[in-house]
């Protein structure tokens, strides 16, 4: 049964804490390097990566060569603590080598996604203080263009390009990690939306890193027999911690690929015997409906783990059939490492994001009280994997965690009698498309410098592919006729594709509240 507490917090009434009812956890003190590459001396020859597009394959003896070579080349260069790097490249093996590689070598680095424009790129180049840019020879061009302007001089290249090579950074092997406060020292700068505004460095500690690697371990009981597919994105914390991280870490077989293709992801389980599946809504949507799965023999699939948004009951249960396996979801944030919540193997819920990790605990808020409430209320979240707080951005980082700990998610849900959790609703305005965040006041902020916009409000709308589409409300400037067609051109030259308007509506005024805040919920309410 679920184990509720309740405590006094000064004069506040009495909260009701969810505890997760996993065995008690003990946080390894070790680099989140060291944690990853546990398994190297007992599976040296055992295969961590396979490049699904070329076959080509990696052995954990020879990830962790390459790590320990790039860490000692770095550190003899001078770049470790206080130096930070952007990686910027698609799944490859090559990924891990850079990211631990910094790491091993006591730097940060924060990771960019390939689609951005050079303006989005520039932005989190500036933000996060990159003194270099790693990226491959396909992204380049975009690279270049986004070091210009943020004056980065430094580019890497993995692979073939016009760019010094990644192997001349390579040097002597170093034989341990270069030392580094594990609670404090930022190893890792995702960039999010957090609940609201501009995308934020996110300062993940090696703690926060390791300890989200010890709680996933709790629910998802992965060995070295495993097989696992990898194409949601390193760069994104999702793939990162649980494609990248946490697979390795057990000594599992990483199928990665650098984007998906449905023929080429039932080809890949067919011949490499997967065994796991980690993907989005959108793809298990595919998994359920289209007629090219009948073709293949996905009987090595035990499960299929969907995370970054929302998965429907119905859907799940109707991918499962077909494929024949278990389905599963979780639940968290960049700014929780990022897992919460995971369904138990042995206790699906349908539409249920799952029972809490280990060492974890929660709260369900009135939004407009400020108290505890009884059946539905904001999540909010407290435990190791809580980031350290917002890069250079205090103010933000005190509205997301309060003085005691609690991170507010912005989501609200609903927690039944054995502790399974369900997001019901969403006060955050971030918007989610294919489980990539959209955050409206950057689309705001580039709307309005149109001329002829008056004002815009941006939200998010329901869509049975890709989760959420991005709906534009606009308010022509005087005497304009400005037609989606030309603003939908505007928005594709400044951001990704996935941030593209799917649906613009012209309208007399925007409803905002008397402090001038945008009423997203009475937009909302007319869709």
């Amino acid at each position: 049964m679920l184990e509720i507490g309740r405590v006094a917090v000064s004069s506040q009434p009495l909260m009701t804490i969810y505890r997760s009812t996993r065995p008690s956890l003990e946080i390894p003190a070790v680099s989140v390097t060291d944690y990853v590459l546990r398994k190297v001396d007992t599976q040296p020859d055992a295969t961590a990566f396979v490049d699904g597009t070329s076959g080509r394959k990696v052995s954990y003896a020879q990830l962790s060569q390459q790590i320990r070579a790039l860490a000692g080349g770095l550190a003899a260069r001078g770049i470790g603590p206080g130096t930070t790097w952007a990686l910027m490249a698609p799944n490859l093996p090559e990924y891990a080598v850079v990211f631990h590689g910094l790491a091993y070598a006591g730097a940060s680095v924060t990771t960019l996604n390939p689609t951005y424009g050079a303006e989005e790129l520039a932005y989190q180049l500036r933000d996060s203080g990159a003194t270099a840019l790693v990226t491959i020879g396909l992204f380049l061009e975009v690279a270049k263009a986004a070091a210009a302007q943020a004056g980065i001089d430094t580019l890497i290249v993995i692979g073939p390009g016009d760019a010094t090579p990644i192997a001349e950074y390579f040097g002597e092997p170093m034989q341990r990690q270069v030392e580094v406060d594990l609670d404090t020292h930022v190893v890792v700068l995702p960039y999010s939306s957090g609940t609201t505004g501009f995308p934020k460095g996110v300062m993940l500690t090696h703690r926060n890193l390791v300890a989200n690697l010890e709680q996933l371990g709790g629910h998802l009981e992965l060995d070295n027999s495993e097989v696992c597919y990898a194409v949601l994105p390193f760069f994104h914390i999702y793939g990162m911690q649980v494609l990248m991280n946490f697979t390795l870490s057990r000594g599992v077989k990483v199928v990665c690929v650098p984007r998906f293709d449905l023929k080429e992801m039932l080809e890949l389980v067919q011949s490499e015997k997967i065994t796991r599946l980690y993907l989005v809504p959108p793809i298990v949507l595919a998994l359920a409906k289209h007629p090219l799965i009948d073709a293949y023999d996905l009987s090595s699939v035990k499960q299929i783990f969907s995370g970054a948004a929302p998965l429907s009951g119905e859907l799940a249960e109707a991918a499962g059939s077909r494929i024949g396996c278990s389905v599963a979801q979780g639940y968290g944030m960049t700014e929780l490492s990022p897992v919460t919540h995971v369904v138990p193997e042995d206790d699906y819920r349908a539409a249920s994001v799952g029972t809490l990790v280990a060492g974890t605990e929660a709260r369900l808020v009135d939004p407009d009280t400020g108290k505890d409430a009884e059946a539905r209320g904001e999540l909010w979240i407290r435990g190791p994997q809580v980031m350290k707080g917002y890069l250079n951005n205090p103010e933000a980082t005190a509205a997301t965690i309060d003085a005691e700990g609690w991170l507010h998610t912005g989501d609200i849900a609903e927690i039944d009698a054995d502790g399974h959790t369900f997001i019901v609703d969403r006060l955050k305005e971030l918007i989610k498309v294919k489980g990539f965040q959209v955050p409206p006041a950057e689309l705001e902020a580039l709307l309005i410098n149109h001329a002829e916009v008056a004002d815009v409000a941006v939200i998010g709308v329901p869509d049975a592919e890709s989760g959420e589409a991005v709906k534009a409300f606009i308010v022509r400037a005087p005497g304009s006729s400005v037609s989606a067609e030309l603003l939908d051109s505007y928005v594709q030259e400044h951001v990704a594709t996935y941030k593209r308007v799917s649906h613009f509506e012209f309208i007399d005024a925007i409803p905002k509240s008397a402090s001038g805040k945008i009423l997203r919920r009475e937009l909302r309410a007319a869709n």
